[in-house]
């Protein structure tokens, strides 16, 4: 038996193309090699051309890609399956790489055959034509988790960051409240104690009021200081104990108001006097710090319940975009303070909303809002402005970073084209905002120059889809170099 009829056979028993036409067959025997690997062989490297199609006789391959967190097998090949380079596949680097788990036998058929396959094999082609389009799309379903697990762990990190500060000062401030609930009993009884005259406690009633308003303006550490000592400095020159300066440094208390205490309370009674308004105070401060903790992150948590809408059915609805911008400014703040930028959000009133998916559009504005942060210097500023046109909603989301090299301008919305470390990014946000905004009938376009680059959005107003240039699915991508 010669050698190219023991690849026929093995050709013919194959599970994908064993059925196809014998003379097809025949073709691809007279015009492929036998590549025996052993356990371990690694077929290809990130970023490594593939010049051949591999058509797996037996044996098993695994594909592994390094998002930044390890290799990770996305698929696998066994024994009657096809892989690397397909006919009219455009992929010039493996995205990862192949190795063989086991003793494989491939029956290699180069590119450079490929022209004249198409033409003398038609079944065959049209068999490996099927396989790159389900290849492409279990590709891209693994890319997308990726995109999708990257942008849940930016979320997760902006979240415990920005939820971090107030829910530290709640603890602190409730351990600090259960001390000052004892301090302001035990000031309280002694105060009872003294038995003051109605005077007496009227003039301790109004410090206190005094006490207990909000200062005007919030100190610095050094202000704070200074009027501790000024306090200290006062209740020393009467006489008094001044233990409770820090407590009263931090309301809005004046030496002046002070001084009515002084009018009629002397030695023992006005220490007295002085450490119940200053437990009272400094236990409502620490009530007040609980409420705004409490608050923040209240409103942290319902900005990102609005931004991922994971309580709405995913149906098109009315989406009022104002809405969706803030809350995603929200969610990304503390990626922005986190390199001093400034983002300026500027929404137009009275909008009018737009019929969609709420949780796409918000998807959109984080990708565009977050490749801004990551565009910027540190110190930078980022600008999101939201108005309407005719009867279009505009947004628009300027950036003064570098802008955006002239030799990638008109590959940014390709998909897994990425200029971010590994780890950081698969390349498919703006792929995934372009998609989403063919959806909503929307455009969008790109200026950029060293100093400012715009991403502009347009999306109909709700009832205005599917009207003269605007109709269903169309996305005009323009990308200006200026």
């Amino acid at each position: 038996m010669t050698h190219a009829t023991t690849i026929l056979d093995r050709l013919r028993e194959h599970a994908m193309i064993g059925g196809a036409p014998l003379e097809e067959l025949e073709w691809l025997a007279a015009n492929g090699k036998l590549l025996s690997i052993e356990r371990g062989h690694q077929l290809s490297k990130p970023g490594e051309s593939i010049d051949s199609l591999y058509i797996i006789l037996s044996g098993h391959v695994a594909f592994y890609v390094d998002r930044g967190g390890g290799q990770r097998k996305v698929i696998e090949w066994h024994g009657g399956d096809v892989s690397g380079v397909l006919p009219y596949s455009r992929m010039k680097g493996s995205p990862g790489a192949a190795r063989a788990e086991a003793q494989t036998d491939i029956w290699a058929v180069p590119r450079a055959r490929f022209h004249e396959m198409t033409t003398v094999c038609p079944e065959v082609t049209g068999i490996l034509v099927h396989v790159m389009v389900d290849r492409a799309r279990q590709f891209t379903s693994v890319d997308l988790q990726d995109e999708k697990t990257l942008a849940l762990g930016k979320l997760a990190a902006g979240m415990a960051h920005e939820l971090n500060n107030p829910a530290s000062a709640i603890v602190r401030s409730a351990k600090d409240l259960a001390n000052g609930l004892s301090e302001i009993e035990a000031a309280a009884r002694a105060l009872g104690a003294l038995r003051l005259g109605e005077e007496q406690l009227a003039t301790i009633a109004r410090v206190r009021e005094a006490c207990l308003a909000l200062p005007s303006r919030s100190w610095t550490p050094l202000e704070r200081a200074d009027r501790e000592d000024e306090i200290a400095e006062w209740i020393r020159g009467h006489g008094g104990d001044d233990a409770p300066a820090a407590q009263l440094a931090e309301t809005a208390v004046t030496t002046e108001q002070l001084e009515q205490l002084a009018t009629t309370l002397r030695g023992e009674e006005l220490n007295v006097a002085l450490r119940w308004v200053g437990t009272g105070c400094s236990t409502r401060n620490l009530a007040i710090e609980i409420e705004r903790g409490a608050s923040r992150v209240f409103d942290m948590v319902s900005a990102v319940k609005g931004f991922t809408h994971m309580d709405r059915a995913m149906v098109a609805a009315p989406v009022v975009i104002g809405e969706g911008i803030r809350n995603a400014v929200t969610v990304l703040r503390a990626k922005a303070a986190a390199k001093e930028i400034e983002i300026a959000v500027d929404i137009e009133a009275d909008l009018p909303t737009v019929l969609g998916m709420a949780g796409e559009c918000n998807q959109i504005w984080a990708s565009l809002i977050d490749n801004a942060i990551d565009a910027v210097e540190h110190g930078g500023t980022v600008s999101v402005a939201v108005r309407r046109e005719g009867r279009r909603v505009i947004v628009e989301v300027v950036d003064d970073g570098p802008g955006i090299p002239a030799d990638i301008r008109g590959r940014i919305f390709d998909p897994f084209f990425t200029t971010k470390e590994p780890g950081h990014g698969v390349g498919l946000g703006l792929d995934v905002a372009r998609r989403s905004l063919e959806r909503h009938d929307g455009e969008i376009t790109v200026e950029s120059r060293p100093g400012r680059t715009m991403f502009r959005v347009s999306l109909p107003a709700e009832g205005a889809r599917s009207t003269g240039r605007y109709s269903r699915g169309v996305t005009r991508i323009q990308i200006d170099d200026q």
